[in-house]
C-alpha cells in the first residue's frame, strides 16, 4: 500500500482543522481534538515503561512486550478504525521478519503457508493453465493450458488473453489475484473470457475445477534429432517429470539436449539435486553450504544412471537459485554448454519453518557454492556462450521455438559438441 505524502503539513492541518501528535506519554491536540482517556491497563503498562516504572529486574523482552502491549492500547483508543488483534499481530510478525532486511525471509500466515505448500507439491483444485503477464501492460495471457485439464477440455488455446473472470474485467489485475479467482473447489464452476487473436473474437469459456498436476516440465523433439526440455520450476514433481522427458525423448532417438531454464527462479534443493543425479557420477559433489558458523554442509550425487550426452543449458537474468545450481553444477563438470544471457545471482539458502499455530516463517540460513567453489550470491553464472534475446521477441507473451534466436544458438552449440 502507498503511504500519501504528507510535505505541506500545514495545508493539511488546515484542510482538516486538526492534528493530533502523539509523543509517548505526552498527548499534544489541536483544532479541538478530544482525545479519550486510555484504560487504567493502558495506564499501568506506560507506568512500567517509563524509567519510573522500570525495576532493576526488567529485561530487554519484557519492555518488548510491555511496550507492543501499549501500542496496541493507544491504536485500540485513538486509531480512527476499528482494529483486530490478530490483524494487529500478524502485522507485527511481518514486520518482525521485515526488519531482517532479507528480501528472502518472511512470515506466512496460516493461509499464505497452506497456498505455498499447495505451490510447492505441484498439484492444486482450479482450471489447469500455466499464465504469464506483461510488466508493463498488466495483460495477463495463457501460455500453455495443461493438456488434459479442465481448461484445455474447455477450448483454452495458448495465446488466449484473459479479459474477464466470472464476469469482473481483469485488466490492470494482478496475476496472482486472477489465479486466486480461477482457483477454487473440485467441481465448481468458473466462467472465463479470453480474447482470441488468431480469430479476432473474444471467446466465452465455462471451466470446471478439478485438481490438477502442474505440467513444470514440457518437451518436444527438434531438428537433428536433438530434444528440447523446458523445466518452469522446480517443484516436488518436478524431478520425475524431467525423468519422465528425457527417456520420452531418448526412446525417439535423440543425440543431444537443450535444457531451457530461463525464466526458472528456482524451487526445491531438494528436487534439483535428484535432478542432477542423472547426470553426474555417483559421489560427484552437487553443491555444498556454509552457515553464520562456517558449518559446512555437502549434497553428493547418488547415482548417475545417464550415459553423458551432448547438452547446452539455456539461461537468463531470471534463472535464479535452485536454476542455478542446476547450471552451475554441469559448468564445473564441462558437462553442457551454458547459453544465454548472465542469471539471476541467488546464491543463498532458504528454510521453510512451520509453526505450531500453523503459520511459517521463511529464514536464510546458508550460502551455496558451485562444486568448484564458486559462490555466485549477487554475480549470477556467466554463460559459456553469450546471447541476447532479439527485442521484438521479448514483447511476444509467447515464442515459437524456431523462431527463439535463444534457443536455435544452443541447437548450434549442441550441433558442435556431436560431431
Amino acid at each position: 500500500m502507498k503511504k500519501e505524502s504528507f510535505r505541506n503539513v500545514k495545508k493539511w492541518a488546515g484542510m482538516f482543522g486538526a492534528l493530533c501528535i502523539l509523543f509517548f506519554g505526552s498527548i499534544v491536540t489541536l483544532g479541538g481534538c478530544k482525545i479519550p482517556e486510555l484504560s487504567e491497563e493502558g495506564k499501568s503498562i506506560w507506568d512500567m515503561l517509563t524509567e519510573e516504572g522500570q525495576s532493576e529486574g526488567t529485561t530487554d523482552d519484557t519492555a518488548f512486550l510491555q511496550k507492543a502491549n501499549y501500542l496496541k492500547e493507544l491504536i485500540d483508543v485513538y486509531f480512527w478504525e476499528d482494529t483486530t488483534e490478530e490483524e494487529l499481530y500478524e502485522g507485527m510478525y511481518h514486520g518482525l521478519l521485515n526488519s531482517l532486511g532479507d528480501p528472502y525471509s518472511c512470515y506466512y500466515t496460516v493461509e499464505e503457508f497452506a497456498a505455498l505448500m499447495e505451490e510447492m507439491e505441484g498439484s492444486y483444485c482450479g482450471i489447469g493453465a500455466l499464465v504469464s503477464q506483461n510488466a508493463s501492460t498488466k495483460v495477463i495471457t495463457i501460455v500453455r493450458p495443461f493438456i488434459d485439464g479442465p481448461a484445455h477440455k474447455a477450448g483454452m488455446l495458448p495465446g488466449d488473453i484473459l479479459t474477464k473472470i466470472d464476469g469482473e474485467d481483469v485488466s490492470g489485475w494482478d496475476i496472482d489475484l486472477a489465479v486466486k479467482h480461477m482457483k477454487g473447489e473440485q467441481g465448481t464452476v468458473v466462467n472465463v473470457e479470453v480474447w482470441r487473436a488468431s480469430a479476432e473474437e473474444y471467446v466465452e469459456l465455462s471451466i470446471t475445477r478439478d485438481v490438477v498436476e502442474v505440467e513444470t516440465v514440457t518437451y518436444e523433439m527438434m531438428e537433428d534429432s536433438i530434444g528440447y526440455i523446458y523445466v518452469m520450476q522446480f517443484d516436488e514433481v518436478t524431478s520425475e517429470q524431467f525423468e519422465t522427458a528425457y527417456n520420452a525423448l531418448k526412446e525417439q532417438g535423440m543425440k543431444g539436449l537443450v535444457v531451457d531454464i530461463r525464466d526458472n527462479g528456482g524451487g526445491l534443493l531438494t528436487t534439483v539435486c535428484e535432478m542432477l543425479d542423472l547426470f553426474l557420477e555417483e559421489e560427484d559433489l552437487i553443491v555444498y553450504t556454509l552457515d553464520k558458523y562456517e558449518k559446512k554442509e555437502e549434497i553428493y550425487a547418488e547415482a548417475g544412471s545417464v550415459t553423458p550426452i551432448p547438452m547446452a543449458v539455456l539461461i537468463n537474468g531470471y534463472s535464479a537459485s535452485a536454476s542455478e545450481i542446476f547450471s552451475g553444477a554441469l559448468q564445473d563438470y564441462g558437462l553442457a554448454t551454458i547459453v544465454g544471457t548472465q542469471s539471476f545471482g541467488k546464491g543463498i539458502v532458504q528454510s521453510v519453518i512451520p509453526l505450531s499455530d500453523g503459520s511459517a516463517v521463511k529464514l536464510t540460513v546458508s550460502t551455496y557454492y558451485t562444486p568448484a567453489g564458486r559462490n555466485i550470491h549477487g554475480l549470477g553464472i556467466t554463460p559459456d556462450v553469450e546471447v541476447e534475446l532479439e527485442e521484438e521477441l521479448k514483447k511476444l507473451p509467447i515464442v515459437p521455438l524456431e523462431d527463439d534466436n535463444q534457443v536455435q544458438r544452443a541447437i548450434e552449440e549442441v550441433k558442435k559438441l556431436m560431431k
